[in-house]
């Protein structure tokens, strides 16, 4: 018995990995609700490339704007991770992570944000990282 399940969780993990990988998507074949974010956000810069990591149980999207600007978006279109060098756009990051972060570097801007399932995670230009819960609580912070 046991043989068969080693044998059956190889078969899925090989599965699993083959199956995965970037596929090229246009803007069209992406999910509603990342079309709106990107027309409402960055509504004058072009798609370099969009791709579709698809993988078995739930399929990410990347899409990589003319400007540079790197986006992560979840299976149903949800907004995961964004990144961009010059700054990301402040209406994005949540009001308690905006006050916390002028207060106490009002010099830094963000350069990266990223929505987990029980935090948020941002980078600044000052190169700290700060990890806040779902009550927006600073739980940890690295340089």
């Amino acid at each position: 018995m046991k043989r068969i399940i080693t044998v059956l969780a190889i078969a899925i993990a090989s599965l699993s990995v083959a199956y995965a990988g970037d596929k090229p998507v246009s803007f069209n074949q992406l999910p509603a609700p990342a079309q709106s974010f990107l027309n409402t956000n960055f509504p004058g810069d072009g798609i370099s490339y969009a791709t579709i990591d698809d993988d078995l149980i739930r399929p990410d999207y990347n899409v990589v704007l003319v400007s540079g600007v790197k986006i992560q978006f979840e299976h149903d279109g949800a907004l995961e991770k964004i990144e961009c060098r010059t700054g990301v756009p402040v209406d994005l990051i949540p009001v308690q992570i905006k006050d916390y972060v002028k207060l106490h570097y009002p010099d830094a801007y963000f350069t990266e944000y990223e929505i987990g399932r029980k935090s948020y995670e941002v980078k600044l230009s000052n190169r700290l990282e700060m990890k806040f819960n779902r009550n927006f609580i600073l739980v940890e912070i690295d340089d």
